[in-house]
């Protein structure tokens, strides 16, 4: 070894054994609290609404939401924030607008933080026209209390629960989080993830259910609708007792598919690895292909169609009596 890289090692080797003393002692200081190294500083604000509104749209920053019943019949939305990153609250054009107001400085943001700003919005009603939500990163929950017109959040880092109606559309975007959607009812059901896990329990769409995922498992159950469309590059396709009266079509790169007491007029289901099995309740005619792998389908002439291909996979359907 030369001896400018041993003098490297040496002079590295030196700065991390006095960064662990140092740390040692301002810990000790602190009787190791490691709150006390906090930078940023958080407060409870709570806010008052006397207007009416119908809609509700919030665009933050890093904040969980839930929602919940107001107990008098009274708006309000208590925040616990960032003193430096608040939120703006007001009614406008028959809309509760809530909004982050950031006034940090770009230093600002060089710290220690174990906190995380959290939204509660208390409704004195059950039915409302519109939610939108635009977030950074943060969790979102909507309880069953509610029923909305439409339902709209895109969130690029967090989880979603929504458990609530809608009379239109419910559509939910985030790149990296989890999205479960249970007891719910709605005309279309929109659901897009690019790493996660979807879950899809107990939906009844007139129309169509779509569930996009790109790295992750997507599980439905219990789902009754016109059309039912799902594609993604990996992950695991799971439909348990999913009724569609017209379509199925489910398209995976990586991934199997399975199916138990599911049904559709027409079903049309590829993966190019992965296998595709389990149980339909009527019988299909059955159009299969796969490149390396074995078929085990019923031999029926009658039915829908039922088309499956797979380039690397086994395909085992079979028809519950």
């Amino acid at each position: 070894m030369r001896k400018a890289t041993k003098i490297w090692i040496a002079t590295a080797t030196a700065f991390v054994a006095l960064g662990l003393i140092m740390f040692t002692v301002v810990m000790a200081k602190c009787n190791w609290d490691f709150s006390k190294l906090v930078t940023s500083k958080y407060e409870t604000n709570t806010y008052e609404i006397t207007d009416e509104f119908d809609s509700i749209s919030m665009n933050t920053d890093t904040a969980d939401i839930r929602f919940a019943p107001s107990d008098n019949e009274e708006c309000k939305v208590v925040c616990y924030e960032e003193e430096k990153v608040k939120h703006s609250v007001a009614v406008k054009e028959d809309t509760l607008v809530i909004n982050a107001v950031n006034s940090k400085a770009w230093y600002e943001y060089i710290g220690i933080n174990f906190s995380s700003p959290k939204i509660t919005v208390y409704l004195p009603k059950a039915k409302y026209n519109s939610l939108i939500i635009r977030e950074d990163t943060g969790d979102v929950e909507i309880p069953e209390a509610f029923t909305f017109g439409d339902i709209d959040i895109a969130l690029s880092t967090g989880a979603v629960d929504c458990f609530a109606f809608a009379a239109e559309k419910i559509s939910i975007k985030t790149s990296t989080g989890n999205v479960c959607v249970e007891n719910v009812s709605a005309k279309a059901l929109d659901i897009s993830v690019s790493t996660g896990k979807v879950t899809v329990l107990g939906v009844t769409c007139e129309g169509e259910v779509s569930v996009g995922v790109s790295t992750g498992k997507a599980s439905l159950a219990d789902v009754k609708c016109k059309n039912l469309v799902s594609s993604g590059d990996t992950g695991d396709v799971f439909l348990k007792n999913v009724i569609a009266s017209e379509r199925f079509s489910v398209n995976r790169t990586t991934g199997d598919v399975k199916l138990d007491g599911c049904d559709a007029a027409e079903l049309f289901i590829e993966t190019d690895t992965g296998d595709v099995y389990g149980t339909l309740l009527s019988e299909k005619v059955f159009i299969t292909k796969t490149d390396t792998g074995s078929i085990n389908v019923p031999k029926s002439v009658t039915g829908g169609r039922c088309e499956i291909a797979t380039d690397t996979g086994n395909i085992r359907i079979t028809v519950e009596n």
